[in-house]
């Protein structure tokens, strides 16, 4: 019978994609492992394969099409024998239900559930159902639901566990609540809130969750005809969701140090002075190599700060797998990782910071290039800025923000001096670093700066 191509989860932190290039046409043939489209993600552009042999019977999904869900078909592979007339996609059905007295839910709410804001639940729940076989639990008992199913479910007294999903992967969505009966006394219940009981304390209510201003408040303090809109793309939702996702939910704390570079910016001379210009092995390392091999260095020499915050306890991490921010032409950004940077040599570190950063201007870099990593470099020195607070990008539990190198006064040896000075800004997550821990990391950085040879041993 005929299969359905749907839109894939290339990456964790995919939920949505752009149908950038189909590469077939209606009546190809295909093989498994032949490419018959591009994927533009939130952070890369990417080439989808066949997973069987057959042939395109219809494609549904237009190239260039946007903010297409993942799961959802995009064309229909036929199998031999079988005809254009078999390639519609069966219609899903259309279970009817009693009317709830329940409120309905807002659009911006509908809008929530398949929005970037839980991209990290969604998409990891998905990949789990994928692996392990199971549609609506993941094998322990945890139950799959969107964030909005899960509220209806509250407020009609529905018991999620008596339902089958209809969305991706037995994923119960909001029809499914929708469609299903209150458990028994849950009606009568609802509204009725127990006495406390004599002497017992009364916890307060939570407090009401924090909206924004919606786009309709926000025009209207703006005269008509004064701006433009530019329509959001993919990568700027992105951004937006996870910045926002850290700001409220890990705890942010910041230490700042200056740096002396004077003995890196000689040793960095002599060190390209000696490189050869061409051939394999010609390198030309820049401040910020030493700087990714400084902070790799020192979360070796301050182990416990090298850790991601879980429920189930922290992620102690071996490597130092220093991503960099880089950014792109047009706006966004992306955060390359370097793995192992700790062993890695500095010319090793160079060239391939500038392979990755090249790959990453044009969107190419694979899904394992970018995801994880145990901290972030955001070098903004060559625009100018002396020293700025970066947020930090999760999972990571800290980033490091690295201002401009410029010429100071400084005191040494109760006489003025000059010397090249660099701000060094860490921000932490609190529930896994605390300040003191912070400030060890943050010296053993600035240690490594300042005397580069320590680094080459």
């Amino acid at each position: 019978m005929s299969t359905q191509i749907l839109m894939p989860a290339l990456s964790p932190t995919m939920e949505e994609g752009k149908l950038a290039k189909w590469h077939v046409h209606e009546g190809d043939e295909v093989h498994a492992g032949d490419v018959i489209a591009e994927i533009e993600t939130d952070k890369a552009t990417m080439e989808m394969e066949a997973a069987d042999d057959g042939t395109i019977g219809k494609i549904l999904v237009p190239e260039g099409t946007e903010h297409i869900p993942i799961n959802k078909p995009i064309a229909v592979l036929l199998e031999e024998g079988e005809t254009a007339s078999d390639a519609a996609p069966s219609p899903a059905p259309q279970p009817t239900a009693p009317q709830s007295t329940a409120p309905a839910p807002s659009a911006k709410e509908e809008a929530q559930e398949g929005s970037a804001e839980h991209v990290m639940s969604r998409i990891a729940e998905q990949i789990r159902a994928n692996e392990n076989g199971h549609a609506r639990t993941n094998g322990h008992g945890r139950i799959f639901a969107s964030p909005l199913a899960r509220r209806l479910a509250r407020e009609r007294g529905i018991d999620l566990a008596a339902l089958t999903g209809s969305g991706p992967h037995g994923r119960i969505i909001k029809a499914d609540v929708e469609h299903a009966r209150p458990a028994a006394g849950a009606e009568a219940a609802e509204g009725v809130a127990e006495a406390p009981r004599r002497g017992e304390l009364v916890k307060a209510p939570p407090p009401p969750a924090v909206r924004g201003l919606t786009d309709k408040q926000i025009r209207a303090f703006y005269e008509p005809g004064t701006y433009e809109v530019v329509p959001l793309d993919t990568m700027r939702r992105a951004i937006a969701a996870r910045l926002t996702l850290a700001q409220q939910t890990i705890p942010h704390f910041y230490l700042n140090i200056d740096c002396q570079l004077d003995a890196l910016l000689s040793a960095r001379e002599r060190m390209n002075g000696m490189a050869p210009h061409d051939g394999p092995h010609a390198f030309k390392l820049s401040i910020n190599d030493f700087i990714i091999k400084a902070m790799a260095m020192a979360l070796q020499t301050v182990p416990d700060a090298n850790a991601t915050w879980t429920e189930e306890g922290l992620l102690r991490h071996r490597a130092s797998d220093i991503a960099v921010a880089v950014a792109l032409e047009g706006g966004g950004l992306h955060t390359p990782i370097i793995r192992n940077a700790e062993v890695k040599s500095l010319s090793e570190i160079s060239n391939e910071m500038r392979d990755l950063a090249a790959r990453a201007r044009s969107k190419r870099l694979a899904p394992h290039e970018y995801q994880g990593g145990s901290t972030t470099i955001s070098n903004l020195g060559m625009y100018s800025i002396d020293s700025f607070d970066a947020v930090i990008n999760p999972p990571q539990a800290s980033i490091l923000a690295v201002g401009r190198a410029e010429k100071k006064p400084i005191i040494k040896d109760d006489a003025v001096k000059i010397a090249t000075m660099m701000s060094a800004t860490l921000s932490v997550d609190h529930r896994i670093i605390d300040g003191a821990l912070g400030a060890e990391l943050l010296g053993a950085f600035k240690a490594y700066i300042e005397d580069p040879v320590t680094m080459l041993v």
